[in-house]
């Protein structure tokens, strides 16, 4: 008998290449999405919580983990290109989707390219990637941006990027960061730059699923687009906001307030 408890690791084979995923617990669908350069460890705390009402599926989008890399310029139409192509070799006809800042507007494209797809949009810390977002990461995202130096120093430039935006003396989740973003044929910077070649003006408005906005209080990059993303959002069935004491490490810090939030909005509907 299959503990529906138990984490199940696996690849989904894909017309782009495979694509890794981890799957836990039963009930309707809920397909989670990682930040830049994350992986699905990115949910290691939060899918178990997830997992008692539903069935998580976790995955490396295709470019990020252990999923098959992509050539550059990537595109946020490329990573959700391959997540839907996941979930059909997964045999789910339809799911829930959260994302996670670059996650978030992977299933903004998710929900606008396959909208019969997308049972509800949990949107966390996602930016709005707008005209003046794409102008102001013409020159390079700002962080995960570093050139690879022999001696190292390129690790140490990430670290100090990233730690501001993290929580006090948070090693273990940076050390995670860091791992993912030395996956082989990674590069951290191509995800910011993927969501600055998005046009979300457009394709926001043919969501149709209801959404979840979440921030985070910590997240400078999370709280501003809170206004325009709700705004833009015209097509959508149902729009709620929850507001978390949190960080860019949302997912993993604050996992437990993150399930509080989103468990009854799922409730509420995913029928």
């Amino acid at each position: 008998m299959t503990d529906v408890h138990a984490v199940r690791y696996g690849y989904a084979a894909t017309p782009g290449g495979q694509v890794h995923y981890a799957e836990q617990g039963d009930g309707p669908a809920v397909v989670l999405l990682h930040q830049t350069p994350r992986s699905l460890d990115e949910f290691r705390e939060l899918q178990p919580l997830l997992a008692t009402q539903h069935r998580t599926i976790a995955i490396d989008m295709p470019g990020f983990g252990n999923s098959t890399p992509l050539p550059a310029p990537q595109r946020i139409e490329d990573y959700a290109r391959g997540t839907l192509a996941a979930l059909d070799a997964l045999g789910v006809r339809q799911a829930a989707v959260l994302g996670h800042h670059t996650g978030g507007v992977v299933a903004v494209e998710i929900a606008a390219a396959a909208p019969d797809r997308v049972s509800a949009l949990v949107l966390s810390s996602t930016p709005w990637a707008d005209a003046a977002y794409r102008a102001s990461h013409a020159a390079g995202p700002g962080v995960d941006d570093a050139p690879r130096d022999p001696g190292g120093a390129h690790l140490l430039t990430w670290w100090d990027q990233r730690r501001p935006y993290y929580p006090p003396g948070a090693t273990a989740l940076l050390d995670r960061f860091v791992r993912d973003a030395l996956a082989p044929g990674v590069d951290p910077r191509e995800g910011h730059l993927a969501c600055a070649r998005y046009e979300m003006e457009h394709r926001i408005k043919l969501v149709e699923a209801p959404v979840l906005i979440v921030g985070a209080t910590g997240d400078p990059f999370s709280m501003p687009a809170l206004e325009p993303l709700a705004r833009n959002l015209t097509g959508a069935a149902a729009l709620h906001r929850a507001v978390i004491d949190g960080t860019v490490a949302l997912m993993e810090d604050k996992a437990e307030d993150v399930a509080a939030a989103v468990l009854p909005f799922l409730r509420s509907a995913v029928r």
